[in-house]
């Protein structure tokens, strides 16, 4: 199997596609491969690159609350204002694309299986409406960029805005996941890098995975890219950028970087039910909701996210699911800056990690 992985990132490392990449697939004890390059002009990309994950934060983050539900700290259907004292008082817009003042009141709280749902009502607005207009002028729009504003902030001026829809009542993506790794740290009173290593990874053994790369790991951090009309151009070089070392400002709204090898731990633990070397780690009801779709058809609309998305396909906490077609079963996300993983119902595991920024999902 490593030799058609192999020979598949080749490809794509010479057409242009990814200057280099990482990825595994299989079950077990799979052998990581690479291809290309860590930058263009450099050394070969190297099997314990540590690279930038982005949106495939999001099933961490999502087993970390859950975890904290299993500890009697909160509900799944519990409202968060008593942590997140913004989120109280919200309230609704008459439609998605109404005017910023057409609101009513909304009927319910804030949950955290609305957070994990995507359901919360903030999220990307896809569509030319006053609230996107407004996400975009005070900078809580989504892209594929590290972030520009501090937790703190990013939450004041999100909570400014109006819900795009009543809690539970339909589909945003993104932001929902910011407010959970606030929600994380605020809960815990402990920054979210600091619970992340103490709860996941280091009984994951995921040493390498942290909300930014120490400086004896920086020369293990590739170049990130995007694709412009003349082929791909470099947004951060090796070795720098916004992961090289602490940010400069709290970052529990932000995301992960990781290797090849520290997700696959992460993949296996869900692969294994849950489990660590037989010992629960989740328990099987909640992985059985994280892995299954958990978004009523009347909120799979087609304004909710890119077109065709919902075809076949469904969301769980932190993950969309495959709900027909011949992968059905099969749960995983992928990463704004050219990065996926899913996990199959008999185990084999797949991960691919790149560096040149997707052209939709982030």
């Amino acid at each position: 199997m490593g030799t058609a992985v192999e020979d598949l990132l080749r490809r794509h490392v010479e057409a242009g596609t990814v200057p280099g990449a990482v990825a595994l697939l299989g079950s077990g004890d799979v052998a990581v491969v690479t291809a290309g390059v860590a930058a263009v002009g450099a050394g070969p990309m190297r099997e314990d690159a540590i690279m930038r994950i982005q949106s495939m934060t999001k099933p961490i983050t999502a087993v970390a609350a859950l975890r904290l539900v299993e500890a009697g700290r909160l509900g799944l259907d519990q409202d968060l204002e008593e942590w997140l004292p913004e989120l109280a008082d919200r309230r609704v817009l008459a439609s998605p694309t109404a005017a910023l003042d057409d609101t009513v009141a909304a009927h319910r709280s804030i949950t955290l299986r609305h957070l994990l749902t995507n359901a919360s009502g903030y999220g990307m607005a896809l569509v030319d409406s006053p609230l996107q207009q407004a996400m975009a002028d005070n900078g809580t729009e989504a892209g594929p960029e590290p972030p520009t504003l501090g937790a703190e902030e990013w939450l004041t001026r999100l909570t400014e805005l109006p819900l795009a829809f009543q809690p539970g009542e339909g589909w945003r993506y993104h932001h929902s996941f910011g407010l959970l790794g606030i929600l994380l740290a605020r809960l815990t009173g402990k920054a979210l890098g600091q619970h992340l290593a103490e709860d996941l990874f280091g009984p994951l053994g995921m040493s390498d995975t942290a909300l930014w790369v120490p400086e004896d790991k920086l020369d293990r951090l590739p170049a990130a890219y995007r694709h412009g009309d003349d082929g791909l151009v470099e947004t951060e070089p090796a070795g720098g950028g916004f992961y090289a070392g602490p940010p400069p400002f709290d970052v529990s709204h932000g995301e992960l970087v990781s290797t090849a090898r520290d997700l696959h731990r992460f993949a296996a633990m869900l692969a294994d039910g849950g489990r660590i070397d037989g010992e629960p780690f989740i328990s099987a009801d909640h992985l059985r909701e994280m892995t299954s779709d958990q978004v009523p058809e009347r909120n799979k609309t087609p304004e909710s996210f890119f077109p065709g998305f919902w075809e076949g396909m469904g969301w769980g906490f932190g993950v969309a699911v495959q709900t027909a077609g011949p992968r059905r079963g099969r749960y995983g996300w992928s990463g704004g800056q050219g990065t996926d993983f899913f996990v199959d119902p008999n185990a084999t595991i797949g991960i691919l990690l790149t560096r040149s920024s997707w052209e939709r999902r982030c």
